[in-house]
């Protein structure tokens, strides 16, 4: 058995990359094996999905979400990053903007788009990344990608030149891009000037933890682990009984009498622990992940 093991929130503080996080939960742990569905920037600031123990075989479960963030876009200033870590590459008067005009153009900005990824990312190009070429001074063609933004909309500050902004869109947009091509079509420049994940699938930034604080619950002896089996909540899933649980821990291809409708599914036991992945193989089904047995939830 082991206690390590499930998902886990954390509310990233700025300044931190998303590996100096698991590292640090590594720590506070003491479990070697975590990983993070989602990488934020060190700048950003936010909820990191992350899994531990044996859930980490399960973190792609956590990849494929819609995303939200908030923060604010920088008129009237490009930097080499998009963002406020970057250095000014450009300067440019900023037109007066009205509320109705610059939601017009995010309005249009709406659905699916080809996004270029920028050059200081963590996208490879010829077995490089592309940040290590920018710090290079290189610039090389890349791909761009298909992306949806699903909500998009903006709200001025007091200083004319700053707007807030909310943003749902698909897993891997770059916010500071889609903030660049804003800000292009709007007659001038800008960047990234302060980004929070709030949102990633059903998981919310309120019910996250920062680093201090999960330190703390360990410390106290408690956990903020959440079930295994909170990767595959939308997965179908099947529970199963005593003998099939026993072949599926076995490695053992089960027969369920389930008119399941999908080939993966999630398997339980009757406690509602998470079991293991199963496959369609034919009339069978072939487990593909299978977790350790959890002890048994404490009483009182």
């Amino acid at each position: 058995m082991t206690t390590n093991n499930g998902l886990l929130l954390v509310d990233k503080a700025s300044g931190l990359t998303s590996h100096d996080v698991v590292a640090q939960v590594r720590k506070i742990l003491n479990e070697r094996r975590v990983g993070h569905a989602g990488t934020l920037d060190p700048m950003a600031t936010g909820l990191l999905v992350l899994a531990v123990g044996p859930s980490t075989r399960l973190l792609r479960f956590a990849q494929s979400e819609v995303k939200r963030y908030r923060g604010t876009v920088q008129l009237g200033v490009a930097t080499d990053s998009l963002d406020a870590d970057g250095a000014p590459t450009e300067r440019r008067a900023v037109p007066a903007i009205s509320h109705d005009a610059m939601n017009a153009a995010a309005g249009a900005m709406l659905g699916v788009q080809q996004q270029i990824p920028p050059m200081v990312s963590a996208v490879k190009v010829g077995g490089r990344r592309l940040h290590q070429l920018a710090r290079q001074g290189l610039e090389v063609e890349r791909e761009a990608r298909d992306v949806t933004i699903h909500s998009f909309a903006l709200v001025a500050t007091d200083d004319p030149s700053v707007w807030s902004f909310d943003v749902e869109c698909s897993v891997g947009t770059y916010v500071r891009v889609l903030l660049s091509d804003l800000t292009s079509a709007l007659g001038t420049v800008g960047h990234l000037s302060s980004l929070r994940r709030t949102r990633s699938g059903d998981f919310r930034v309120e019910d996250a933890l920062s680093v201090e604080q999960l330190s703390d619950v360990v410390a106290s002896g408690g956990t903020a682990l959440r079930a295994p089996a909170t990767f595959v909540e939308k997965l179908e899933h099947v529970v199963l009984g005593d003998d099939a649980e026993r072949k599926i821990r076995m490695g053992q291809r089960v027969a369920l009498v389930d008119p399941l409708v999908t080939d993966e599914i999630a398997a339980l036991n009757g406690a509602g622990q998470l079991v293991a992945i199963l496959r369609r193989r034919g009339e069978a089904w072939q487990p593909e992940v299978v977790l350790p047995e959890e002890p048994p939830a404490s009483e009182g």
